[in-house]
């Protein structure tokens, strides 16, 4: 694991309709990210926040059946040129969300510097929508198609090429609730999904130990993806779009723990961190104790 950690806050709201998940980053510093990094000798830069424009419009308005889509694809660009720097000075790029839709700006910063970039994709949802095939229009559940090359040209165009990673490359773990489009992609495409219903067969250490050895040899760099929602709402109530039944803290730690022992992870997002929606910032405290756990925490 990279010794040089650069931190990249993103406060991104406009993917999704409910406001105060662009004070996520703020919530996840306040629960003391830079201090817990710090006691592991790591050498952390704090590069602040990427600006997100406003919308002059309506925020109900929708271009092709996306919203806001003109100002998530700017910040979306702002993102992928600072993490493409950060990668390029040799350092691992932690991003904090925001919304998933951010998720489009690091994989396209990152990816551009690996030939088979592997990504898991810790979340109760597969974020496979398009235009098409979304219910809401909301672009943070659209992140992997895009990167995919899956959906509108100004948001498969971040950076100038696309697709930024490849189907057989992606694992998602905790999946539990999936739309129509989303499951027939998931098929099309051949992407490795463990559900909740496999997480509950296997148990986490198994679904964890597949997860390494499949992306292991194929890929020559990993890039992790973790939604606050993927955990159970009971235990992480700070997020927009909850689901009952998901994974618990415990197992959280575990996987992230075993990911550390890995040593594949180059790189690292989580998002989705809503303070309004919160109890004592208890869920961006859940987010800084598996950050880490990912970067080499342990008891002993």
């Amino acid at each position: 694991m990279n010794k040089k950690i650069s931190i990249i806050g993103v406060p991104m709201d406009l993917g999704q309709n409910r406001r105060g998940v662009d004070m996520g980053p703020s919530a996840i510093r306040y629960a003391g990210i830079i201090d817990r990094l710090e006691q592991l000798k790591l050498d952390i830069e704090d590069l602040g926040d990427i600006e997100i424009a406003r919308p002059t419009h309506n925020d109900q308005e929708k271009v092709d059946n996306l919203r806001n889509l003109l100002e998530v694809a700017e910040g979306s660009i702002r993102l992928a040129e600072k993490v493409d720097e950060v990668v390029k000075d040799g350092a691992f790029p932690l991003v904090l969300g925001g919304d998933h839709s951010i998720a489009m700006g690091t994989l396209a910063g990152v990816a551009k510097h690996y030939n088979n970039l592997g990504v898991i994709w810790y979340d109760a949802h597969g974020d496979l929508n398009t235009g098409e095939s979304s219910p809401s229009g909301n672009i943070h559940g659209m992140p992997l198609a895009v990167s995919l090359g899956i959906g509108h040209k100004k948001l498969t165009s971040i950076l100038d090429y696309t697709p930024k990673i490849k189907p057989e490359n992606i694992v998602i773990i905790g999946a539990r609730s999936l739309d129509e489009g989303e499951r027939a992609l998931i098929k099309e495409k051949g992407i490795q999904v463990y559900t909740m219903h496999e997480v509950d067969k296997m148990g986490m250490p198994a679904v964890m130990e597949e997860t390494i050895k499949y992306l292991k040899d194929r890929t020559d760099g990993v890039h992790l993806s973790l939604d606050l929602d993927g955990l159970d709402p009971n235990e992480a109530p700070g997020v927009g779009t909850p689901v009952m039944g998901g994974l618990s803290y415990r197992e959280s730690h575990l996987a992230m723990e075993m990911l550390a022992q890995s040593k594949m992870i180059t790189s690292a997002e989580f998002v989705e961190v809503n303070p309004i929606l919160d109890e004592k910032n208890k869920t961006a405290g859940m987010a800084v104790g598996l950050m880490g756990s990912l970067l080499g925490e342990s008891l002993l």
